[in-house]
């Protein structure tokens, strides 16, 4: 296992590019929830809904799940029927320090070279701009790499997982409002951040919105209102009521949508999906739940559901855009209290073999 830095040759010369989350996965990595207070008191039904994704996931592929202490563990263990032989359930259990469960953003970003080598990006982590605790939370890709003795490239930039969206195919989105903002890379501005995302994830055309949600603690990921479902087509969030504050920011970014073009110049297919017609409140105000947070996975898509009556047309919307995948709404009315859904909470890890790193004489 190697340790590479920006001195070294970059993913990007090497070949290596970060594969859309609908390329089939060895694995997804998950951290179970474990604090009571970052949940204000709802930690049992957050982990009864947690421990319902863990299993849906977990009949599709495999599931890496990282556990903080020995309660979590031990409540892991209890709520998903795992016995010493963790594999029965197609679920094995990581004993690492954490801070929360959002290992989209803090977990590492896979990179996949041309014969499907497989090596990992470890960029900086400090929880949405200094806003929690992340200390534990930024060891997470040395973790997993070290778990799966990968070569991975150490980056002194701070980048979560649901700030970016690739389509497979060169492209990615991402959001004004969270990568400018002056509390992540105060020094980058868009053509930096677009360099960046080349060399290092393999990005040819970096398309940027304006904004995200009202009261998302990211600043406005993209993966809470803008997705890929392929290469060319895009689902975008979008909110009926002109007098909700994200009517305005989900229109803008649906007009924007309309006038993108892909990396060959054509124009994408652009879906609306709505957001949930309910406006929930959580202990620090408005809560931001979203369709848009799906799980894409081997055969399936884990869609967030919220008791809400738009929950059903969301899941009519997304399933004709995923016809060789089973569809599947699981509830998320505890888990959005914490700022995010399932998509925040997985990192995927495509299928591949370990990249052995650079010889010696490029070392």
């Amino acid at each position: 296992m190697q340790h590479l830095t920006p001195q070294d040759p970059t993913p990007d010369s090497l070949g290596f590019r970060m594969p859309p989350e609908w390329a089939p996965h060895a694995a997804t990595w998950m951290s179970w929830p474990a604090d009571d207070d970052l949940w204000f008191g709802q930690l049992a039904p957050v982990r009864a809904e947690y421990a319902e994704l863990v299993r849906t996931v977990a009949r599709y592929e495999r599931v890496d799940l990282l556990v903080r202490d020995e309660e979590s563990e031990r409540d892991a263990r209890a709520r998903l029927g795992l016995g010493a032989q963790d594999a029965e359930l197609n679920v094995r259990l990581h004993r690492v320090p954490l801070d929360d469960v959002w290992v989209r953003d803090n977990g590492p970003i896979f990179v996949q070279g041309e014969a499907q080598e497989l090596a990992l990006t470890n960029w900086k982590f400090n929880a949405w701009g200094g806003k929690f605790e992340w200390q534990h939370d930024d060891l997470v890709p040395e973790h997993v790499a070290s778990t799966l003795q990968m070569t991975h490239w150490d980056l002194p930039v701070v980048l979560e997982g649901g700030a970016v969206e690739v389509n497979g195919d060169g492209v990615a989105l991402v959001t004004r409002s969270c990568l400018l903002t002056p509390t992540r890379n105060p020094h980058l501005n868009e053509e930096r951040y677009a360099e960046l995302l080349q060399r290092y994830l393999g990005v040819q055309r970096l398309l940027w919105l304006d904004g995200g949600l009202e009261n998302d603690h990211t600043d406005g990921h993209i993966d809470t209102i803008t997705r890929f479902t392929d290469a060319r087509t895009i689902v975008t969030s979008v909110e009926a009521d002109p007098s909700d504050p994200n009517h305005a920011v989900m229109n803008a970014n649906l007009h924007a949508l309309r006038g993108m073009t892909d990396r060959h110049g054509q124009p994408f297919r652009v879906v609306e999906l709505p957001l949930p017609a309910l406006r929930l409140e959580g202990p620090e105000g408005r809560l931001p739940p979203t369709y848009a947070n799906f799980y894409i996975g081997n055969g399936f898509v884990a869609v967030p559901q919220y008791g809400d009556p738009n929950d059903q047309q969301a899941l009519d919307i997304l399933a004709p855009l995923f016809p060789d995948r089973d569809v599947i709404g699981l509830q998320s009315r505890a888990i959005i209290t914490g700022g995010g859904s399932f998509h925040c909470m997985t990192q995927q890890q495509p299928e591949g073999t370990p990249w052995t790193g650079l010889k010696e004489d490029h070392a």
